[in-house]
């Protein structure tokens, strides 16, 4: 049987067109902004686990420069790595830092042998560089790129450029050319045995600050307690650790983000306020007769929270799905552009997470319907004798 304040609910005409739109401004903005965060999130976290992985273990006495400190690449204790839960995989490296010279300009940059993905498919002595450096240095595919590498004494390599990457985390210092792992330990004059150091990439589900030094640490205690004799001494280091001062600005997008949830749910719930006190005063002859015929505040209250609470769905649908068609459309366009050199990424990314866009919607619904309680206190004033004849 239906609730008869739900029924003259459904029969009231809620004139509250702006209230609505207001409403569906609100969520779009929040939506829009949690994808931003959410899409910042991933893009750089993305983008510094190919840069150096998510977990680093290294030599003590790292050295970018010389390439002197080589470690073993089959330690005793690299299976019991890779079993870890939240561990996807375990890559040996060898980095080198060198001088691009190209059409009169000059680049510092760090070299990376690898064999990820990225490197499987260069050719000896070609390398896969990033679209700033090829910006800075006017490369572009197939150009022939000479190197230097400072040491004992100085060697210089001449390259060529099989390919030119979207770099994720676009910044001076911050420049990576991937090339064969072979041709790196040649260049240190290693063995094949000896790389710089290891990096490991974890699930994107253990991407979050917490637990990445929560892996680091116990990669670390099983890199040190598992170690043979014969293994070399090495330290395990996290891209929080590395790059703290991106995920305190990860941070600080994050409370803004917090911000704005607060921010637009005020501004949406005191519309909501004002559009049911009109709608109040619109009724309030029918306030009265209601009263008149038995029906309680309470009962009377949930007719107009109910008529309410249909405008604020309707624009929280509205609003997602403005919020949903606009990521889709920055997603494959990128339309709109960001200075990399401030914000480390080229474009404004977004990714829609559901249970962060769910929760938005829920607690923003809930808050907001907490507030139309107050204009609701109104009804209780209503004195039938006095209002049942108002027109």
């Amino acid at each position: 049987m239906m609730d008869v304040s739900l029924f003259i609910a459904s029969r009231l005409r809620f004139k509250g067109k702006i209230a609505m739109i207001c409403i569906a401004v609100s969520f779009l903005v929040m939506i829009v902004a949690v994808a931003v965060s959410s899409g910042f999130r991933h893009e750089i976290r993305d983008g510094l686990a190919s840069l150096s992985g998510d977990v680093q273990l290294t030599p003590v006495d790292m050295n970018y420069i010389g390439g002197t400190s080589p470690v073993g690449r089959y330690p005793s204790y690299i299976d019991d790595i890779a079993s870890l839960d939240g561990v996807e995989e375990i890559a040996p490296v060898v980095y080198r830092a060198g001088i691009i010279r190209n059409e009169g300009n000059i680049q510092g940059v760090v070299f990376k042998g690898s064999g990820s993905s990225r490197a499987d498919s260069l050719g000896t002595l070609e390398v896969s560089v990033p679209e700033r450096l090829a910006s800075i240095l006017l490369l572009e595919q197939g150009d022939d790129m000479l190197a230097y590498f400072i040491g004992e004494r100085v060697r210089a390599r001449k390259f060529k450029v099989a390919s030119v990457y979207p770099s994720l985390v676009e910044s001076d210092d911050m420049l990576v050319v991937y090339a064969r792992l072979a041709d790196m330990q040649r260049l240190n004059g290693w063995t094949e045995d000896q790389v710089s150091a290891f990096e490991i990439i974890l699930d994107k589900s253990c991407r979050d600050v917490r637990s990445m030094d929560a892996i680091a640490d116990e990669i670390g205690y099983m890199a040190y307690s598992r170690a043979s004799e014969e293994d070399d001494t090495v330290v395990s280091v996290s891209a929080v650790e590395k790059y703290p001062q991106l995920f305190d600005w990860l941070n600080l997008i994050d409370f803004n983000v917090l911000f704005i949830l607060i921010l637009m749910t005020a501004v949406a719930g005191f519309n909501m306020i004002s559009g049911l006190l009109i709608m109040l005063f619109e009724h309030i002859s029918t306030i009265g007769l209601l009263k008149s015929l038995g029906m309680t505040d309470r009962s009377i209250a949930k007719i107009f929270l109910a008529s309410s609470s249909a405008i604020v769905l309707k624009g929280m649908i509205a609003g997602n799905i403005l919020a949903f068609a606009f990521c889709a459309v920055q997603g494959m366009t990128h339309m709109i552009g960001l200075d990399p050199s401030n914000y480390f990424v080229s474009f404004v990314p977004v990714h829609i997470d559901p249970v962060m866009v769910l929760l938005a919607d829920a607690v923003s619904y809930a808050v907001i319907m907490l507030l139309l309680l107050i204009p609701s206190l109104f009804i209780a004033k209503v004195d039938p004798a006095r209002t049942i004849s108002v027109k």
